[in-house]
């Protein structure tokens, strides 16, 4: 958890910076992003949405009470399907986007998706790969960056009989 908020904290500048320069980008492909078919500038439009949850509104979500200090968390006015599940229930997480799916079992999901196993253990398990790791430009300094897009499957105590998927972007120094 204490690596999700520091990802949280150094990734959240950047990303504020890139959503600044892009105001008028269309409206998010939710399905896209929690997929990781997207880039970070993608995941960039979503940003004030962390700093003003009601803001969402004006995507027709509905924000939720807090169940977890670390997701905000919505319902969809019109489920998404990602990975063959259909939801309405997302939240947001730092630099991440997750679906909150009726799954008891994050396992198969995660063995679908091939990823690696970081904690499995009879209450809790994270599995994620990294699927994009690429040299760019930061476009608030300029300096040479690392683009990174990882798929994550997990559980979380706050959601019991729930699996969360979802991508995580970062710009991070080399």
């Amino acid at each position: 958890m204490r690596a999700s908020l520091t990802a949280l904290l150094t990734t959240l500048p950047t990303l504020i910076c890139l959503a600044a320069e892009h105001p008028h980008l269309t409206p998010p492909n939710l399905e896209a992003l929690i997929e990781c078919r997207q880039r970070t500038i993608d995941y960039a439009q979503l940003v004030p949405l962390l700093e003003d949850p009601p803001k969402a509104t004006t995507l027709g979500w509905h924000p939720l009470p807090a169940t977890n200090p670390f997701m905000t968390e919505y319902t969809l006015h019109t489920p998404i399907h990602v990975f063959g599940h259909q939801t309405k229930h997302i939240a947001l997480s730092g630099g991440s986007i997750i679906a909150i799916l009726d799954l008891p079992d994050p396992r198969p999901l995660a063995r679908t998706l091939q990823l690696h196993t970081a904690i499995d253990t009879p209450k809790k398990t994270i599995f994620g790969r990294e699927l994009t790791s690429a040299n760019t430009t930061n476009p608030k300094t300029g300096q040479p960056a690392i683009e990174s897009i990882v798929l994550n499957v997990s559980n979380v105590t706050s959601h019991p009989g729930k699996t969360l998927v979802g991508c995580t972007y970062s710009l991070d120094e080399p």
